[in-house]
């Protein structure tokens, strides 16, 4: 296991919850059934509504590894079989293990952007985790996954038992290039990918456009306020990362945290002077780290400040 495995390696959190429905449907019972990977998966979350008579999955996990642990965990609770799988959006943890979900005769479902952006996030990432980090061989990477199904902007997903899910691709920058939120009505959920963190640190690095790493917390914040302005205070968003709350809470906590986010980075970067250059050396590390220690202190109960640790470059960069 090489270092960084070594350093985030935290326990398997894996948790579900039930809700009841009030929709006509003939079962009164539909549930979220939600898996969270260890940190070597970037504790990242796959969420699965369970229908009357089949399954819908939401992210695929950071390797196929971590694919199979998430439905083995929704194996515990249901044997359903999973119809489709949806990807919010074009980062590896969200794609890399979908062909896992194929295998169990899931269709992989994405936006037209989303594919289309997904083959220079893969390249990226793969050189990275490959070249420099050496997570993994030229081999052992995982390969890019077919997508099944694509739509534009908004695809409607009619389950066999008779439950809406509402797909809608938001075609602006936010945590990604692009991202696809999913409306479950029945549960009252909204599932939005890494655009929220709830009580957990954000992954700053932004979109990747011609091998480059675009931050936008100025589109990412206006998404939030869209999505705030949709949907009401009663819905539930389940984040890509952090605890799940309502969408009034979820949106303002957020956008608190990006703002902020942004000011503590472009401080950090200004009062550096003359010694701004570090940033683009080997010297940079030292200042990641410093960094995730000011957010510490920043935002003293959020979780998961390795995401700023090693995500933080891309915002930095967009100020050097």
């Amino acid at each position: 296991m090489n270092t960084f495995f070594k350093l985030f390696s935290i326990s398997l959190l894996a948790t579900s919850f039930t809700l009841t429905s009030c929709a006509s449907i003939k079962s009164s019972k539909t549930r979220i059934i939600e898996y969270t990977s260890d940190a070597n998966g970037f504790h990242t979350k796959t969420y699965f509504f369970e229908g009357e008579n089949d399954v819908v999955a939401f992210d695929a996990q950071f390797t196929q590894g971590y694919a199979k642990k998430a439905i083995e965990h929704l194996r515990k609770f249901t044997n359903k079989p999973i119809s489709w799988l949806v990807i919010t959006h074009p980062n590896p943890d969200k794609f890399n293990g979908a062909s896992v979900f194929q295998e169990e005769g899931a269709k992989i479902i994405a936006s037209e952007l989303t594919k289309k952006n997904m083959k220079n996030v893969h390249n990226y990432k793969k050189y990275y985790f490959v070249k420099i980090a050496k997570m993994f061989t030229e081999k052992t990477y995982p390969k890019m996954p077919k997508i099944d199904e694509t739509f534009k902007t908004e695809l409607t997903l009619r389950l066999s038992g008779g439950e809406n899910i509402y797909l809608k691709e938001l075609e602006r920058a936010g945590i990604s290039t692009n991202q696809t939120v999913a409306e479950i009505p029945l549960v009252k959920s909204l599932v939005v990918g890494d655009l929220v963190h709830t009580n957990a640190h954000a992954w700053l690095e932004g979109g990747i456009k011609n091998s480059t790493p675009k931050p936008t917390i100025d589109s990412w914040v206006e998404l939030l306020i869209d999505l705030k302005n949709e949907y009401s205070s009663d819905y539930t968003v389940l984040g890509g990362r952090g605890k799940n709350t309502s969408s009034n809470k979820a949106f303002d906590k957020q956008i608190t945290y990006l703002e902020k986010a942004n000011k503590l980075v472009n401080n950090y970067v200004v009062g550096l002077g003359s010694k701004k250059s570090e940033l683009k050396t080997s010297k940079s590390a030292k200042h990641y780290k410093a960094i995730a220690k000011i957010f510490e202190k920043e935002f003293p109960k959020y979780d998961l400040s390795y995401m700023i640790e090693y995500g933080v470059y891309g915002l930095i960069n967009s100020k050097i």
